[in-house]
């Protein structure tokens, strides 16, 4: 018996499709979203898809993170940490750069930060030693830091992560987490402004 077959309608073009294909590896970009993009960068002027292009080309090739806190920076301190008026003497910990953009955000905080560039999962294989802890158990015990507030969402992980790097430093300074009015296993990355004023000013000291 003959069998007909019927190929697929081909919808994009080569080079569209592969656009299409890379916007899609975007977090929180799904297929309709990487398609309008797609196409609202086609419409646009060829200077201006080429200035998005060098500007996602130069953005990996110059920013990395700062020496000193681990946030993202172009040069090797970043602008925070160079800032002349940010309190040296008190340090906020988060899991990533995200984290604290959110906190800059309320203009509540003025002291410093440090990045751990994530959380310690054994589940996925993050263990403590791949995090940037011993950077900061050295940068607490070796300068007059009076405060170090742990400003890690509330999951089992950041749960871990807040009483395993809270221990190390209880020994050389204070403590605090901040108050959450953020549920179980939110991000702070998606908390509005005055949630996480608010958590800044109701932290409180860590126990152990």
């Amino acid at each position: 018996m003959l069998t007909l077959t019927h190929a697929l309608p081909v919808l994009y073009t080569r080079p569209l499709a592969n656009l299409i294909e890379q916007l899609q590896r975007l977090p929180g970009v799904g297929a309709k979203t990487a398609q309008r993009l797609s196409l609202h960068i086609l419409k646009r002027p060829t200077e201006e898809v080429e200035a998005l292009a060098q500007a996602l080309v130069q953005a990996k090739q110059q920013v990395g993170s700062c020496t000193l806190c681990g946030h993202l920076s172009a040069e090797p301190i970043c602008e925070i940490c160079a800032h002349p008026s940010r309190d040296n003497s008190v340090i906020c910990v988060v899991a990533d750069s995200r984290d604290l953009i959110a906190l800059e955000k309320t203009r509540e905080y003025r002291g410093k930060y440090h990045v751990l560039g994530g959380l310690i999962s054994p589940m996925d294989g993050i263990s403590p030693d791949q995090l940037n802890i011993q950077s900061l158990v050295r940068r607490v015990s070796g300068n007059r830091v009076s405060e170090v507030i742990m400003a890690i969402a509330p999951s089992v992980e950041g749960e871990t992560t807040t009483l395993y790097v809270g221990g190390l430093l209880k020994p050389f300074t204070k403590v605090t987490r901040i108050a959450f009015g953020i549920p179980m296993g939110g991000d702070l990355e998606y908390a509005d402004e005055v949630t996480l004023a608010k958590a800044i000013e109701g932290r409180r000291e860590l126990d152990f």
